[in-house]
């Protein structure tokens, strides 16, 4: 099947916590980093996600937030440092493909903000993502 979310990592089930209607995953993608992302039961349960499943991790490009730096006193859990290796901008929005250990992330954002943080190839960034903007696909 094809998707159309830009984002989309390949990882191991680390562990699953479940509460009465929705469930934390917490996955270790290929290039080591950790994410979490919150799913419903019903939906771990249907695709088989348990310790040691192989997921993908899909997340929309306009889900992606961008800062110039480590981020401390944030509930967004997680953060993934890397370098921007492309901006393209365009008349409101930019595409900002980023970097990251085992793969690349593309984060819509506005073409201000890429003026504002002034982001350029070789900035260092840290995406940010809320666990529930983590889609998850078996295998």
């Amino acid at each position: 099947m094809s998707l159309s979310m830009r984002n989309q990592m390949s990882g191991t089930v680390l562990a699953v916590t479940t509460g009465e209607v929705m469930a934390t995953v917490k996955v270790r993608l290929e290039g080591g980093q950790e994410v979490t992302a919150a799913v419903t039961r019903e939906a771990v349960g249907e695709l088989g996600i348990e310790q040691g499943s192989a997921v993908r991790t899909l997340i929309k490009s306009t889900e992606v937030a961008l800062a110039t730096g480590a981020v401390a006193g944030l509930s967004i859990r997680n953060q993934l440092p890397g370098t921007v290796s492309a901006v393209t901008t365009g008349g409101a929005m930019a595409g900002v493909k980023v970097a990251v250990a085992g793969g690349e992330l593309t984060a819509a954002i506005t073409k201000d903000a890429v003026e504002d943080l002034g982001l350029a190839p070789g900035s260092e960034v840290t995406a940010l993502i809320k666990s529930t903007e983590i889609a998850l696909a078996a295998g």
